[in-house]
């Protein structure tokens, strides 16, 4: 659906030359949901728009649903639905007409344009607002009349760029229920960025990180938290005595990477150390500790975080970077 090779954008930025995308390859197979995550400033939406034909390339291919984004940007626009982040339907407008237009716009006639349009309302769960004015719709209304606009044509591949920031987390929620719906109804691609890294982890069968201009990391959420060196364990202890020979114990469990005592004021002291399959190995650990007379107060086995998988590749949070 998505093939790419050494994809670039320069900007020139008075007399100065911004590298935006440093030459990304990307492919994205039939029905798959992609998420491409990356800071403010990585190239993610650059890629984007590029491949949205909003964008020329500075040099690189790339094809999309099956038409060169380069010689043929009218074909690639027919063949996707595009959800940005702003709302895409007028404020004023009445939400059937609306999508209506929008399928007349794309070359449906009228018959078909109301027929897609009844069908997404009902989808969608838009069915009792099609009279309302979409500026009166709820935030994540609106969000999903935005959806149902860049689906009024049944494209093959749909890009959503932030479709649920500024939503609450049952507005959230409810967004990607309606988004798995589609994607079982009717096979479509999606393609999404999202800051909420949470909702990469759920939806996304792949994940591509891009930092600087590049791709760094492709694979399942899976595969890329299997590159952090396994899961955190954390147990607190009754004395800094008992973290120090915890630790010792810890750094001898199979496959364990060292063992890091935390004693925080005013807090019980901690022993934190990776290990692959952490809860495999707490039972195990568990006893031993008791054998060697370590008062435990608490356990807690963490697996990575896509966070993580950003912080061992690039040596910074996401989450930091975003804030």
């Amino acid at each position: 659906m998505i093939h790419t090779h050494e994809l670039a954008r320069t900007f020139r930025v008075g007399k100065d030359v911004v590298e935006a995308v440093r030459g990304v390859d990307i492919d994205v197979e039939e029905g798959e949901l992609v998420a491409l995550l990356g800071p403010n400033g990585a190239g993610k939406s650059t890629t984007l728009r590029m491949l949205t034909t909003l964008l020329e390339p500075t040099s690189g291919t790339a094809t999309v649903a099956g038409r060169d984004i380069r010689t043929e940007p009218a074909e690639v626009r027919r063949r996707i639905g595009f959800v940005g982040q702003g709302n895409g339907a007028g404020g004023d407008q009445r939400v059937g007409e609306e999508l209506r237009t929008q399928g007349l716009l794309y070359g449906l006639d009228r018959r078909t344009a109301r027929r897609r349009a009844d069908e997404l309302l009902d989808l969608l769960d838009l069915g009792g607002a099609s009279d309302r004015e979409a500026g009166k719709l709820s935030g994540g209304q609106r969000r999903r009349l935005d959806i149902a606009m860049g689906l009024v044509h049944e494209p093959g591949l749909l890009f959503l760029d932030e479709p649920s920031t500024g939503l609450d987390p049952h507005s959230r929620a409810n967004l990607w229920e309606h988004v798995a719906r589609l994607r079982e109804r009717l096979g479509t691609t999606v393609v999404l960025t999202t800051h909420y890294l949470d909702e990469a982890d759920d939806m996304a069968e792949r994940v591509l990180v891009i930092d600087h201009g590049r791709v760094i990391a492709d694979g399942t959420a899976d595969e890329l938290k299997g590159k952090v060196s396994g899961d955190l364990v954390t147990f607190s202890v009754g004395s800094e005595e008992d973290a120090r020979t915890g630790a010792g114990i810890a750094e001898r469990v199979p496959s364990a990477g060292p063992a890091e005592v935390v004693a925080a004021v005013g807090r019980d002291p901690e022993v934190r150390f990776r290990v692959e399959r952490g809860d495999g190995v707490l039972p195990e650990l568990l006893r031993t500790l008791d054998a060697a007379g370590v008062a435990l107060l608490s356990v807690r086995v963490q697996r990575p975080t896509l966070d993580d998988v950003f912080l061992t590749l690039t040596g910074r949070s996401l989450r930091e970077e975003e804030a």
